[in-house]
């Protein structure tokens, strides 16, 4: 979606939430910035139709009616009780999140409507951080040519071709036509999931392996994505499980971290400064991955071995406590 058009929507949006009655088409069309712009009636209509079925399509509760029985033209509205939120109120540490996902969309199609969102939780009250703590990383960038293409293709409905590169950057680029359901990341890549034409079969392409540019084809509307489909488990059962690059060792008090004991082995029952507990084995495929597992469980956890692991859950906490100090002044 282009800048102009959400920000059109937006707009929409205010001005039908700001009044009680139905609005004309003709009286939304003097309002919202936006709308002056269509070169003639047809066009305007025709915008301002899509525009209707974009919000519906958001789940935004838009209503129609007349004002009252000597009315002769359908108006529009959005009933506040329907469509606002209760107060927002976030954690430290799910503002930082927030904070961390609006500066994940690094590429500058997207960056728009990070920061967007962002002024919007502010201006609810919500306190985010501009800048978190630069320990605190998800190693993932959006700074994918083939990204922005690729969303306005799944989000019209419309099929793509493209040049992919299957075995990477020493493979020979096949043409490939594609109906797309979703884009999703995983292990810090882009993945592109949909109907294969050519193969008449669901595949997955990763982002950074298509080659040159992404052209559109057929009408908007004609790729449906089907119901019940899981993106992320199709590029998971795609892309495997990493190969394991070792074990760690860890300590976990009793009683806490069930779902870390389970994904672990159990070596046996051993203490940690003054507490009860068990040490157990985990294979490590992803150190960074695991690092955030075992971090999020604070004190009731800590690593033995091996000492690159700790040393980077070390670094997490400092960076959560680094948060909870400026947050506190």
């Amino acid at each position: 979606m282009s800048s102009a058009r959400a920000e059109r929507l937006v707009n929409l949006v205010l001005c039908l939430m700001s009044t009680r009655q139905f609005l004309s088409a003709e009286r939304i069309r003097a309002t919202v910035p936006g709308y002056a712009e269509a070169a003639s009636d047809e066009a305007f209509f025709r915008m301002f139709e899509r525009d209707k079925a974009e919000l519906r399509e958001l789940g935004v509760p838009l209503e129609t009616g007349q004002n009252s029985v000597f009315d002769t033209v359908e108006g529009y509205r959005i009933a506040r009780a329907d469509y606002e939120l209760g107060e927002i109120e976030l954690t430290p540490d799910e503002a930082t999140v927030v904070a961390l996902a609006g500066n994940l969309w690094d590429s500058p199609e997207l960056a728009g409507a990070a920061h967007g969102a962002l002024v919007k939780l502010r201006a609810a009250g919500v306190e985010v951080a501009e800048n978190p703590a630069a320990t605190v990383r998800t190693g993932l960038h959006a700074g994918e040519p083939a990204l922005a293409p690729l969303l306005a293709a799944t989000r019209t409905g419309r099929a793509v071709r493209f040049a992919h590169r299957r075995g990477g950057p020493a493979g020979e680029p096949v043409l490939r036509e594609v109906e797309p359901w979703g884009v999703v990341s995983f292990r810090g890549r882009w993945y592109l999931v949909g109907h294969d034409r050519g193969r008449d079969d669901v595949r997955c392409f990763r982002l950074s392996r298509i080659h040159g540019e992404i052209r559109t084809t057929g009408p908007e509307g004609a790729v449906r994505v089907p119901d019940g489909i899981d993106l992320r488990e199709i590029v998971r059962r795609s892309a495997g499980p990493p190969p394991v690059s070792g074990t760690a060792r860890v300590w976990v008090a009793g009683g806490r971290a069930a779902g870390l004991r389970r994904l672990g082995r159990e070596i046996g029952p051993a203490e940690h400064a003054g507490r009860a507990g068990i040490e157990i084995e985990l294979d490590v495929r992803d150190r960074e991955t695991v690092a955030r597992w075992l971090a999020g469980h604070g004190p009731d956890v800590a690593v033995l071995d091996p000492p690159e692991l700790a040393g980077a859950v070390r670094a997490l906490w400092a960076g959560a406590a680094d948060l909870a100090t400026g947050a506190a002044r």
